[in-house]
């Protein structure tokens, strides 16, 4: 069984101790086996600091099984990086993102069964040269490169009681009805129903769509989105044979007999999808980017620079990540395997 790559994040936030805390846990947690991307006299010197003893053993990507019951594997780094908790810095960036593009590396040279990420700040990669707008981005712009094919990444929040998928994401709330299109939420949809199918092992995905507007629209009373552009996007992926209901009111989508009714929602801005699996899960909720050709989950949480080195940072969200990353690991395999 192949395990998972997972690429250490900012190393001045809490990625370092979460990937430590995950690897402590992994007889109760019944983790599955993973490598750490990172440089490891930072995760020494970090063990060290927060009085962790970690046996850690650096490898590569093969060696990671043998070594996962007794050793935290660690793939290191050509980048050196400095360990200063809470202070981010410009200097750690070459490390930071030579860590996503091997562990991307390892999941298409058959090395790696998934990526997992920890989190990064934008603004010192940005300082040190960084041209994409954030961590998906690069993860697809890996992918192009790699298959020489372009494809679209879909955030996911995935918990144990709700998925929901963001339309548009980091655009500010005044931008969202000028940027939501019939063309976007019909291919976000697909792109949701089809990897509920490969990777979830959903036999038969079905989906929610939420409205824009209050009370979806309210007939055009309460604003004209919801029959104008996610309506046409209800009946053309009904037409598709894909299982769809909406525009929704998002004020009555999210309790609990509402959430039975439906696999994924998908909703049209960010806070509309994140604000609910986050209330509803905080610590077991996980990202998932879906539509790219590698699977690729994280934390839902960013890199807490505020309580890096603090010893206080709670691996949770990372546990689930690594846990459901080879769960849809194993169920692209049996896919696969099924299609063949």
């Amino acid at each position: 069984m192949l395990p998972l790559a997972v690429s250490g994040g900012d190393p001045s936030g809490i990625g370092p101790e979460i990937a430590i805390a995950a690897w402590k846990l992994r007889k109760a947690a019944d983790m599955p086996v993973f490598f750490l991307i990172c440089d490891p006299d930072l995760i020494a010197a970090r063990a060290e600091s927060l009085g962790e003893a970690v046996a850690l053993k650096t490898c590569r990507p093969e060696e990671a099984v043998a070594l996962f019951p007794n050793f935290l594997p660690v793939v290191p780094l050509k980048n050196a990086q400095i360990n200063r908790p809470g202070i981010p810095l410009a200097e750690n960036a070459a490390g930071t993102i030579e860590a996503i593009e091997r562990a991307v590396g390892f999941a298409f040279d058959g090395r790696a069964a998934a990526v997992v990420t920890c989190p990064i700040a934008k603004k010192p990669l940005y300082e040190a040269g960084f041209s994409h707008p954030g961590h998906t981005e690069f993860l697809a712009a890996l992918a192009e490169e790699h298959t020489k094919t372009a494809c679209k990444p879909v955030m996911m929040l995935a918990g144990p009681d709700l998925r929901a998928v963001p339309v548009t994401i980091h655009i500010p709330l005044a931008e969202v009805p000028g940027a939501l299109t019939t063309e976007e939420i019909i291919a976000v949809s697909r792109i949701t129903a089809r990897e509920l199918k490969e990777k979830f092992g959903v036999a038969k995905p079905r989906l929610a769509i939420s409205g824009l507007n209050p009370h979806a629209g309210e007939g055009g009373a309460l604003g004209w989105e919801d029959d104008a552009i996610i309506r046409p996007a209800v009946e053309a992926l009904t037409a598709e044979g894909i299982a769809v209901r909406g525009p929704l009111p998002a004020d009555t989508m999210f309790h609990k007999p509402a959430r039975a009714s439906y696999d994924a929602a998908i909703c049209m801005y960010h806070d509309q999808a994140l604000i609910p699996a986050k209330a509803l899960a905080f610590d077991e909720t996980v990202n998932v980017t879906l539509g790219l050709p590698f699977i690729r989950t994280s934390p839902d949480h960013g890199t807490a620079f505020d309580i890096a080195g603090k010893g206080i940072a709670r691996p949770d969200s990372l546990v689930a990540a690594l846990l459901l990353a080879r769960r849809l690991a194993d169920n692209a395999q049996n896919t696969a395997m099924h299609e063949h």
